[in-house]
């Protein structure tokens, strides 16, 4: 697969974490259950707790469980990453991102993560080393929720576009949920969606996306071929 194929397209390309490079979704599911079964909220089911994946953390959670009152969200938030934090070296990155963030770093595009994740939370899973290569050597940038504002507001984007000096048109945003594609269209910026993650494809359409990519392979050829 050659890396030269096209004249670059967009400058940075951003990507979501969770579901999106990292194969987490169902961990954060069975966390967010559990949280909510700790502090003795109803327990949103699978097609609930998945569709917050993206928000920050907090409105996540509260959106997740709308029974569990106010004065206990701390509890459920300290309840959430306990349940994480005890199996979170057990999830990796989908097989094929190493190979594609080479690619498009090779390409000349900078690489950017914008995320509903904690900043403590992306430093820990960013400073991990696979096949030889710390996870941070291949992004210029990250935002996280907690540091600006949750998805879809595109604060987040807006940063990263200002402090890699990238205009809108030059910017593409890849994402596996509803809040990656809104943040994108709030921002001004082109997206690109996944299949594999949170949400059902179906509900991308009035987000235009410029694809949905059903694999990582799938996502890796379109990229070297149109970004």
């Amino acid at each position: 697969m050659t890396t030269m194929s096209r004249a670059r397209r967009f400058d940075l390309i951003a990507f979501d974490w969770d579901g999106t490079l990292f194969d987490s979704t169902a961990l954060i599911v069975r966390s967010i259950q559990a949280a909510v079964r700790d502090v003795g909220g109803q327990v949103p089911s699978d097609e609930a707790a998945s569709y917050v994946i993206g928000m920050g953390l907090m409105q996540a959670l509260a959106h997740a469980a709308p029974d569990v009152p106010p004065e206990q969200h701390r509890a459920l938030g300290d309840a959430y990453r306990r349940h994480y934090s005890a199996s979170q070296n057990d999830i990796s990155l989908f097989k094929g991102t190493l190979p594609m963030l080479a690619a498009l770093r090779e390409r000349g595009h900078q690489l950017a993560v914008a995320t509903g994740k904690s900043r403590r939370g992306l430093d820990e899973v960013l400073a991990r080393t696979v096949d030889g290569v710390v996870l941070n050597h291949f992004f210029e940038a990250s935002r996280t929720a907690d540091q600006t504002a949750g998805k879809p507001d595109p604060l987040m984007l807006h940063e990263l576009m200002a402090e890699l000096d990238v205009p809108p048109e030059r910017t593409l945003m890849i994402g596996d949920t509803t809040h990656d594609l809104g943040l994108a269209r709030n921002a001004g910026v082109a997206s690109v969606g996944v299949s594999f993650g949170a949400h059902d494809h179906a509900s991308f359409a009035e987000f235009a996306p410029l694809c949905v990519a059903h694999s990582m392979a799938e996502l890796h050829t379109w990229l070297i071929h149109n970004a």
